[in-house]
């Protein structure tokens, strides 16, 4: 991989910076340790990324390389450190290990090649036959997953469940990828949470085709798993159906997402909110998959994932400006002026984008 043609990357983690905030004032002595722990390790990786990775001249793709499409897999197991990647424990074709979060990892870095192989005939992250790399046991009880334009990390957890339990976690972060190498868009406020959101989005397509459901089916939860078998009162981090309903926990604090432009939070936390105000361009997609029925990647996805392809979409795109692409995307894909067009820009007008 050619650094040159690498856009510029901040740390984007599953759980976002204002949980943990929370978390340190709200918890116990312990919980507030494991917090500020997760803090610290996301700071250090963010620093990290913006030392090592240069800028790509805006409107530049890196191009295809025409390879065979080969699923190539290694899980390593950290042992509980934080130096990456630690000890190779899988390799492609390899036997299960017997350790639910190295299996888990495989399944899941599988689960989405597959995917965006199967779906969008894309190559791998990068689509150029980039390998598949996932490390468990980060850290004694590290509250996150992340992906580091390198290889996917997971921590045990401690307030939440291991975090290779949810599929759709590890779609969303390598996701983070798949914008890194056609977009780059800028981890900050509108093109940061449209950046979160794209992330969500095929987080969530990922888990439906896992479990084979339907728009109409499927709960549209992020990270619904990770609040299993805890006592965090929500039912996952994000709802792309219900903005700001996930959860309300003493610790946790309150889902603060808003799903319409009139709630928009203008912030400097949260890199400008990138995980709150992605619940907008997120209800957006919710509600186009729903109006049109059927498998969310077939029509809904298709259209998400050309308009992030899309050579008008740049570094700092917004709200506006994706939106129009998608309703323009909408038009070439099926129709001017089709049922699926009409879907697209009655979503984004309910939440109260209206691109000219």
């Amino acid at each position: 991989m050619s650094s040159s043609l690498c856009p510029p990357f901040s740390f984007a983690s599953i759980i976002p910076p204002i949980i943990m905030q929370n978390v340190a004032r709200n918890g116990t002595s312990t919980e507030r340790d494991m917090a500020i722990h997760t803090l610290g390790i996301g700071e250090s990786f963010r620093a990290y990324r913006a030392a090592q990775l240069p800028t790509l001249p805006p409107g530049v793709r890196r191009m295809p390389l025409m390879a065979q499409a080969t699923m190539m897999r290694s899980i390593y197991d950290a042992d509980y450190k934080t130096e990456l990647p630690g000890r190779l424990v899988r390799t492609e074709g390899a036997p299960p290990t017997g350790d639910p979060m190295a299996d888990e990892a495989y399944d899941g870095l599988g689960a989405v090649w597959t995917f965006y192989n199967d779906v969008y005939d894309r190559n791998s992250i990068d689509d150029r036959g980039m390998p598949m790399l996932g490390v468990v046991h980060f850290g004694k009880q590290f509250d996150n997953a992340f992906w580091d334009t390198r290889q996917m990390v997971f921590g045990d957890g401690g307030l939440f469940k291991r975090f290779t339990a949810a599929v759709d976690v590890i779609g969303h972060e390598l996701t983070h990828g798949v914008t890194h190498y056609e977009t780059g868009l800028n981890y900050f406020q509108q093109s940061g949470a449209l950046n979160e959101s794209i992330s969500d989005v095929f987080g969530i397509m990922v888990k439906q085709r896992v479990r084979n459901l339907k728009a109409e089916e499927s709960d549209w939860i992020i990270g619904a798993e990770l609040f299993r078998g805890t006592n965090l009162q929500g039912v996952g981090l994000r709802s792309m159906k219900a903005p700001g309903t996930a959860y309300d926990d003493p610790v946790l604090g309150k889902d603060p997402q808003p799903g319409h432009m009139q709630g928009y939070v203008k912030t400097f936390n949260d890199n400008g909110g990138v995980h709150i105000n992605s619940g907008i361009p997120n209800n957006a997609f919710y509600r186009v998959a729903v109006a049109l029925g059927g498998y969310a990647w077939e029509k809904a996805g298709r259209i998400w994932y050309e308009t992030l392809r899309d050579p008008k979409i740049r570094r700092n795109s917004g709200f506006t400006a994706f939106a129009r692409q998608t309703i323009y995307n909408a038009g070439v894909l099926f129709g001017v002026g089709s049922k699926e067009q009409k879907a697209v820009s009655e979503a984004w007008r309910q939440v109260g984008v209206q691109p000219k």
